[in-house]
């Protein structure tokens, strides 16, 4: 097992247009990020990973870019993110950038001089087809709207895009876009920053020929095909080889199997990789397939690769709404929560706000959202004919909205996020749920993420330590050890919301254990524990 620092390092994720706004026009900036650095620091965190900041028409919130050398104006200035690096280097921490490479905005100059004719030097660097039978040239879905085609009425083509009309796919296969990106990943990574996160890397790649898909819903055909793993190979030799970083992945529909290929440590592509079989694939809180998953991956990667461990993120449901219990088991869910994800193997990422349990939201109309893909699947369900206030109550839960309302500084107006008005509208309860308030109670979730960090730091165990589950088939109890160099962990976890019985399982002997820690506050430390009604959403480490 090779030791590096990333693999000991916990990431905060800044979603910076909802962090703090400084200037008052309602959306975040880098400047707010500036002036809360200490605030993370203090968390314990290693590494902030800052989402898309780039000159952007900002369709998808800043994954369309239309230049990759500036930064978006209501962002900040260049000056200002050099200072904000420096301040974070300064601090002891790292940075890393959201980069996207998978496509960028129809604003962008190549797409521009790409459409400008059928042959003109970078019509190649989009990817173009002619009609097929009079419309599209194949029958794919793409994840925001029902083609991934889109009619150029100028040069009579049709372009690409795995997501919004507004992003064109890069062609991949042309060697001068590689060529194009890779200077562009030296540009930044010259300037100092410490890695990427690599958005959609799993789509660059296309299936030779473009054949139609037997099934357009299932559009795991957009990913993982054949030549991606020879691209990435070529990034890591050509760029990410030569600087001492982090890169982490963004890989749909990967198996084990299949993520190996990303992140084996004999393969020289990336360091790490989010998969997404917990988040896109398991809609809500199911026990038993958590449970396979974290073994299947375990198993997949031990000795070989690295995983990473998140909930949430700036695309899915907060945790403690979707996964955990909102209302009034709130506090000692997200502990719950919190505990799971940063003992379980692989490197534990916190979204802004779960640190104090900032929960989902419910907003009572359709106009108050901002998600470019739920409004753009609400149009075309309602265009189908079916009844809008259905369409609408099923796309509530998994809205990326959910998690993309304004950090909950305080209890003043707008959560103390802004002067102004929010780009997008504060949760109702922020009143209840606040910085401010956690950090001036000993025992909040705040706190609890601090515990768990400095834990981490200290205890080589929950980083490079052996996983077991013990707790197979049991629908509510996950209990699992971590075993490293002699020192045994035991993580007892009650995912319900009742009592659960809990039985101290062969080869523990009661009264040889130590707490580490607790969500509770009551629980002493010379309890005996061999059998034990655990609360709900009770979390314990033991160290045997």
């Amino acid at each position: 097992m090779v030791q590096t620092w990333w693999k000991e390092a916990v990431v905060y994720q800044v979603y910076w247009r909802s962090f703090m706004d400084t200037n008052g026009d309602g959306c975040g900036d880098l400047q707010g990020l500036l002036g809360k650095l200490d605030y993370i620091r203090d968390l314990g965190v290693d590494v902030i990973w800052l989402n898309p900041a780039y000159t952007s028409p900002d369709k998808d919130n800043g994954y369309d870019i239309s230049d990759y050398y500036s930064l978006m104006p209501k962002a900040g200035s260049m000056e200002i993110w050099e200072t904000l690096l420096s301040e974070i280097h300064q601090r002891g921490m790292k940075l890393i950038m959201d980069l996207v490479v998978n496509h960028t905005s129809d604003q962008h100059p190549w797409f521009l001089e790409s459409r400008s004719s059928r042959d003109h030097a970078k019509r190649d660097w989009y990817i173009w087809k002619d009609p097929k039978d009079g419309r599209e040239p194949n029958n794919w879905r793409s994840y925001f709207s029902p083609s991934t085609w889109t009619w150029d009425e100028q040069t009579g083509q049709y372009y690409f895009h795995s997501f919004a009309v507004e992003q064109p796919d890069l062609n991949w296969a042309n060697p001068e876009v590689r060529e194009a990106i890779y200077a562009m990943m030296r540009y930044w990574l010259e300037k100092g920053i410490d890695g990427f996160r690599l958005d959609a890397i799993a789509l660059l790649a296309k299936p030779e020929g473009y054949p139609d898909a037997s099934d357009p819903q299932d559009i795991r055909y957009l990913t993982n095909n054949p030549g991606l793993h020879e691209y990435l190979r070529e990034m890591n030799e050509q760029v990410l080889r030569h600087f001492d970083i982090l890169t982490v992945g963004e890989a749909a529909f990967v198996s084990p199997e299949e993520g190996l290929k990303y992140v084996g440590e004999d393969r020289q592509e990336l360091h790490t990789l989010f998969h997404f079989e917990v988040a896109d694939e398991m809609p809500s809180w199911d026990m038993l397939r958590f449970k396979e998953i974290q073994t299947r991956w375990y198993e997949g990667l031990q000795g070989k690769g690295w995983n990473s461990q998140f909930l949430n993120n700036h695309d899915h449901t907060r945790q403690v709404t979707r996964y955990g219990s909102d209302g009034k088991y709130r506090v000692p869910s997200a502990k719950l929560l919190a505990t799971m994800v940063h003992t379980l193997p692989g490197m534990p990422y916190i979204y802004q706000g779960e640190e104090i349990g900032m929960t989902g939201v419910r907003f009572p109309s359709i106009d108050d959202y901002d998600d470019i893909a739920m409004k753009n699947r609400y149009r075309e369900e309602v265009g189908k004919g079916r009844d809008p206030e259905a369409v609408f109550e099923s796309l509530l839960p998994l809205s990326r909205d959910n998690s993309r309302t304004p950090m909950q500084w305080d209890d003043s107006p707008n959560a103390g996020f802004s002067t102004g008005t929010p780009w997008i509208k504060v949760n109702p309860n922020y009143k209840e749920i606040n910085v401010k308030r956690d950090l001036e109670q000993p025992n909040s979730i705040y706190r609890y993420y601090q515990q768990l960090i400095a834990l981490r730091k200290a205890n080589k165990v929950m980083v490079y330590g052996d996983y077991l589950d013990l707790s197979a088939g049991d629908p509510h109890l996950y209990v699992y050890t971590r075993t490293w160099e002699g020192e045994r962990w035991l993580v007892i976890l009650n995912h319900a919301d009742h009592d659960t019985a809990f039985t101290l399982p062969d080869g523990f002997e009661d009264g040889k254990q130590e707490l580490v820690i607790a969500n509770y506050d009551d629980v002493h430390r010379d309890d005996r524990i061999a059998q034990l009604a655990l609360r709900p959403h009770e979390a314990r480490i033991y160290r045997f």
